[in-house]
């Protein structure tokens, strides 16, 4: 029977968001890109969440084409949370206020559905921050008999194991979600309409291939493996795979900015490379290249219906995308005047050509990124990385030769076999690499490198082998003294500890989610290791010590047992592991044979590209590799030009109000910008190196304040009517930043950051008791009739100088009398890019000089901005 659930109290919003939280534009929920769907036409409700904060999840690739897909939906609705800040939490605490989505405001409690992404083995923690901040039951056993949304978690960490999790969560979707989760809405939808129980909802979930629903499984106390409970379920849950859909890749533009703040689309699927050590390139075979004109259409697509100046093509290996060149080359052509460069994540350096080169960057060279993982041959072969030092020496090669002084180069430590030669062949390859391309420029090569620890991971050859916290420190000593003396090198090594602990979670059983839950009852959030890491490991080892499991983390710090020293004495690789029950659909016996070829050092070849090597994947259930044939590089028709005329300017006034108040002025001027190139403004740009729109904004105002009076300034290249320019530029902008007046001015004729002088405002002041309108009255006419009221002011170095406030002042009047023991100023002041200014909260500084009541600003409105004849 489901017990009915008292529903927390809906969420003051307007109380929540204040420019008290830092960034507060993060929670707005309408950003360009959120689809609002009426909530009462809506059979089912979702809420997706990447569990970290905006600037992460907003900007994550998979979250973003999921959300576009449910909403593509009939009857079915999608909204988004995400682990909202330190300071927000606290609020949300501190008023009993439950976590809410951002598109409708409500109650996560209010929804049907609510799914994370869970990415990382240390995620977790934060998704039991939200289920807490939701007021929501942190296991499926606590919520079963309620009536509560299902709790359900995909992502790579919950397909390749999602035991240590699985108290958390009522289902969990193995794989790719495209495909997948519509299903699941259909399947909700279905029970909904017919009155089925919770129950009886999972275990038609069950039938769906690629959702596991823990609930009808047990584990087996002495090996950790899983079983079914009940006959009616699959003994192993498939992961699912899909291909990609560019289309679905265009989408949220926010006003803040993101970690990966660019238009991203996925260009190939999966990768066959065959590395041992890396868990993606196993769990998402077969690979799939996307088509090469639709890759070029969703990005010339996107980035005029985003106004994005930066695109990145996304893949395990861009670089095995055999177009990439050809769909680089199209692309540039086909955004030649817009400014706009090209991303590309770490690339496969033996496939760094000429041709890749020419596509990477535009009028801004972007940084190259290669991951050769290990400094030695015979390391690179145990791992199959399919990289020789001659293939690694030409890339690197290339890249000076195309202007690149800086790479930055991804190594690890710790791998299986690895001996003390292999170690410091990190620093005797950097010192290679650069005598062998000292010819080929005259400034020096450098790097920036990273240096990771290796960790097994499931369902990869090397599940198997144990990792050692100890020998990770001693390696790490052994290296940083050759690193250190290779100069322009910037290394930045991973935490042992944070190692430690991926390994000891990722590799965990179901007994875990009693560890997980406590680590994140001591503080053990994922902010908490960057914040404090001492802190946030001391509260892993704690959880761990409380729940008895003591001894097997230590085997984690001592290194249970090496699969390269006693592979012989009993073969371990036949035991039942925690996540068998997952079917990834490459054979456990392939895996085993590939531990074996890494022993020998022996290579397998990317089965993409040259002969299969039987891993099991191909077939009904998962497909085949689909690879396409490198079109025609088209001819490069050139770059952007900088050296751009100015023809017209255009002096735009507008108004700023609601949510809009709460966009900073930094993403104000991103927002304008992203305006411009959807508009298709024929903006000019400025010359040097980083070519910018020639846009500027008389003055910034304060966040949180609301105006009819800001002005902005246009220099154009082209000719444009004044009514089609105001037209465009209203189409695109936010509703809340209403354009009230445009006027052509002179183009040699100064900008309005020159020209302005003063400003007039509107402010809303309160008092802790009802004062007389005369005495308000009286107040102000003293301030006007002032001639000193010294404020002191600190400089960015520190400095502090006393400024008269007085001499700022030009006229200040009360407007009237409001509620609530509050009255509204009018006031006009100075207001000068030179640092000369009278804000609101000087205003209210003299007017506490001029009485003992206690003033405080409750809002501020710009009237107008007064530039200079």
């Amino acid at each position: 029977m489901v017990v009915a659930v008292s529903r927390p109290k809906p969420a003051d919003y307007e109380a929540l968001i204040t420019t008290d939280v830092f960034k507060p534009a993060r929670y707005l929920g309408n950003e360009l890109g959120a689809v609002h769907k009426p909530w009462d036409k809506a059979v089912i409700r979702w809420v997706l969440t990447y569990p970290e904060i905006y600037e992460v999840g907003s900007s994550n690739l998979g979250h973003i084409l999921l959300y576009n897909v449910i909403n593509a939906q009939p009857r079915q609705l999608c909204d988004r949370t995400y682990l909202p800040s330190a300071d927000l939490a606290e609020k949300l605490k501190e008023k009993d206020y439950p976590l809410f989505a951002l598109e409708s405001r409500r109650s996560l409690q209010e929804f049907d559905i609510l799914g994370f992404s869970l990415s990382y083995e240390l995620g977790a923690t934060n998704i039991l921050e939200m289920l807490s901040l939701a007021q929501i039951p942190l296991t499926w056993q606590e919520r079963k008999d309620g009536d509560y949304p299902f709790i359900f978690a995909g992502g790579q960490t919950a397909t390749s194991n999602p035991e240590p999790y699985a108290d958390f969560f009522d289902f969990v979707v193995l794989g790719d979600g495209e495909e997948l989760l519509p299903e699941v809405g259909f399947i909700l939808e279905e029970a909904k309409a017919n009155g089925l129980s919770k129950e009886e909802t999972l275990l038609d979930l069950a039938q769906v291939p690629g959702v596991y629903v823990p609930c009808f499984y047990e584990m087996a106390e002495a090996d950790g493996s899983v079983h079914p409970i009940r006959d009616d379920v699959p003994r192993r849950i498939l992961r699912r795979v899909a291909t990609p859909i560019p289309a679905y890749s265009i989408g949220l533009v926010p006003f803040v900015e993101t970690v990966h703040d660019r238009l991203t689309v996925e260009i190939r699927r999966g990768c066959t490379r065959g590395c041992r050590f890396c868990q993606p390139g196993m769990l998402t075979r077969p690979a799939t290249d996307v088509e090469p004109e639709k890759v070029v259409d969703a990005i010339e697509k996107g980035m005029r219906a985003t106004g994005y100046n930066e695109f990145s093509l996304l893949s395990l290996s861009c670089s095995d995308y055999l177009a990439l060149p050809a769909v680089g080359i199209e692309i540039r052509n086909r955004l030649k005047d817009e400014n706009v460069s090209l991303s590309l994540p770490s690339q496969r350096v033996d496939r760094f050509d000429e041709n890749i080169a020419n596509v990477v960057g535009g009028t801004r060279k972007a940084s190259l990124t290669f991951a050769p993982e290990a400094g030695t041959q015979r390391m690179r072969d145990v791992i199959n990385k399919g990289l020789t030092n001659e293939e690694l020496l030409r890339g690197i090669q290339t890249a000076v030769k195309e202007g690149w002084n800086k790479v930055k180069l991804y190594f690890m430590i710790g791998l299986p076999g690895e001996t003390d030669i292999d170690v410091l062949g990190i620093a005797e390859t950097l010192r290679w690499l650069r005598q062998e391309c000292a010819h080929l420029s005259n400034k020096r090569l450098n790097f920036n490198i990273t240096i990771s620890n290796f960790t097994p991971k499931p369902h990869t050859p090397f599940q198997w082998h144990s990792v050692s916290s100890t020998e990770f420190q001693r390696k790490r000593a052994l290296l940083e003294p050759e690193m250190r003396k290779i100069k322009g090198l910037k290394v930045n090594y991973t935490d042992y500890r944070i190692s430690a602990m991926e390994d000891f979670v990722g590799r965990g059983d179901r007994r875990l989610s009693k560890v997980v839950h406590r680590a994140w009852e001591l503080g053990a959030g994922m902010d908490s290791w960057w914040e404090n890491l001492d802190k946030a490991y001391g509260a892993w080892e704690q959880a761990i010590a409380e729940s008895n499991l003591t001894w097997k983390y230590r085997k984690v710090e001592s290194g249970e047992w090496n699969i390269f020293e006693n592979f012989d004495d009993k073969d371990p690789l036949d035991a039942p592991l925690p996540w068998d029950h997952i079917n990834t659909g490459i054979d456990k016996q392939w895996l085993k044979d590939d531990l074996h070829r890494a022993l020998e050092a022996a290579t397998i070849p990317d089965c993409a590209f040259d002969g299969c090597s039987h891993c099991g994947i191909c077939g009904t259930d998962f497909g085949h590799n689909i690879v396409y044939q490198p079109p025609e590089i088209p001819e490069f028709v050139g770059g952007f030009q900088k050296d751009q005329p100015r023809l017209q300017r255009f002096r735009v006034w507008f108004g700023k109000k609601g949510d809009m108040r709460l966009v900073s002025h930094l993403d104000l001027v991103r927002l304008f910008d992203r305006v411009v190139r959807r508009a298709s403004l024929p903006v000019a740009y400025t010359n040097g190196f980083h070519p910018s729109p020639r846009i500027s904004i008389a003055n910034a105002l304060t966040l949180g304040a609301t105006s009819e009076g800001e002005i902005i300034d246009f220099e154009l290249k082209e000719i444009l009517d004044l009514n089609d320019f105001r037209q465009r530029l209203v189409e695109q902008l936010p509703v809340d930043i209403p354009v009230l007046k445009v006027e052509e001015v002179p183009v040699k004729s100064k900008a309005a950051t020159q020209l302005l002088t003063e400003a007039e405002y509107l402010i809303n002041v309160k008092t802790d008791k009802v004062i007389a309108t005369e005495t308000w009255e009286s107040w102000i006419q003293q301030v006007q009739d002032a001639t000193e009221i010294l404020f002191e002011k600190k400089s960015k170095k520190g400095k502090i100088r006393q400024i008269n406030l007085c001499d700022r002042l030009t006229a200040i009047t009360l407007k009237q009398v409001l509620e609530g023991n509050q009255v509204q100023i009018r006031y006009r002041g100075s207001c000068r890019n030179d640092g000369t200014l009278l804000h609101a909260e000087h205003v209210v500084y003299m007017l506490n000089q001029i009485t003992e009541a206690e003033i405080q600003l409750t809002q501020t409105h710009r009237l107008q901005m007064i530039l200079a004849e």
